[in-house]
């Protein structure tokens, strides 16, 4: 079965040399596209540089028929943010699609983190998403057209011990991409945040004996089809691990209004405050944010009638 096209397609992938980058940047380019493989070749940890792997899947890519440059710049400053996008735009005169997939990792529990491991993962994952995003998003505007995938994870979502730097990253750039797609909506760009799981170079040290099949390739056709022209979601989060393909998103109880509170009624009224049921889900796009305003208003407003009727 034919699968979906990117021909005349431009794509710049960052942390393309190795895991999960890779597999997407040989799944784009088999489909036609013109890929910028971005990679510094940095450890886990993010230290040192090596030009292989970028080197190597560009290789790839060009011994299968495909079409691929390499970068080795860094997106943790903003200058190596615009030197990716520019050699896009240098090479091949356009930028159509972004997947920000480059990371890094250093553990330590919340109370001994040092600040410099905690910028040293801001640095790449949600500052080089900014730095990334910032020049790709002006030239897809003056397009009218653009595909921007941002990596969260389940550690963004829910968070994992000695993780606060990757998890705080991995928060942000939701908002990050929810902004983008407000913005993008008129202008024919749209941003989506892909929460994957596989077995890359982030699992080592683990058991994973017993782990069903996790390889990149399997997490690939949903970032693959976020990127394409017929992507149909924007301020979106799919999530993609082990064969489940799947949407999170955020939602709200009802909640509970009172014209007033104390402390302890807050307490008093917790379950009914938590109380799932009928709860809220507020699309990003088109107004999350003004529907998040305009029913909570409603309720304060109705609660206020209440009042004023002796109800």
């Amino acid at each position: 079965m034919s699968d979906l096209r990117f021909d005349g397609r431009v794509a710049v992938i960052t942390g393309a040399g190795r895991g999960l980058g890779r597999a997407y940047a040989l799944l784009l380019a088999a489909q036609g596209a013109s890929v910028v493989v971005n990679d510094p070749g940095s450890t886990i940890a993010g230290d040192h540089s090596d030009a292989d792997p970028a080197a190597q899947v560009v290789a790839e890519i060009i011994a299968a028929g495909g079409t691929a440059i390499a970068s080795t710049d860094s997106v943790a400053t903003a200058e190596g943010g615009r030197a990716i996008v520019e050699a896009a735009l240098d090479r091949f005169g356009r930028v159509d699609v972004l997947i920000h997939n480059a990371g890094n990792n250093r553990y330590a529990p919340l109370a001994e983190m040092s600040y410099e491991d905690f910028d040293a993962v801001l640095d790449v994952h949600l500052r080089g998403a900014f730095h990334v995003v910032r020049p790709a998003f002006a030239s897809m505007r003056e397009a009218r057209y653009g595909r921007i995938v941002l990596t969260s994870s389940i550690g963004g979502l829910y968070g994992n011990q000695n993780v606060a730097n990757y998890g705080a990253a991995k928060a942000g750039i939701i908002g990050l991409s929810n902004v983008a797609a407000l913005e993008g909506r008129e202008h024919g760009v749209t941003s989506n945040v892909i929460v994957p799981a596989a077995l890359t170079r982030l699992a080592e040290g683990l058991d994973t004996s017993a782990y069903p099949p996790m390889e990149p390739e399997l997490a690939a056709p949903a970032v693959g089809w976020l990127a394409h022209e017929s992507c149909s979601v924007t301020g979106e989060m799919l999530v993609s691990i082990a064969g489940r393909i799947a949407r999170a998103y955020v939602a709200e109880t009802v909640g509970v209004h009172q014209p007033a509170w104390t402390m302890a009624e807050v307490g008093d009224r917790i379950a009914e405050i938590r109380d799932t049921t009928d709860s809220w889900i507020l699309p990003v796009v088109p107004s999350g944010h003004t529907d998040h305003i305009i029913k909570s208003f409603a309720l304060a407003t109705e609660g206020r009638a209440r009042v004023s009727q002796g109800l």
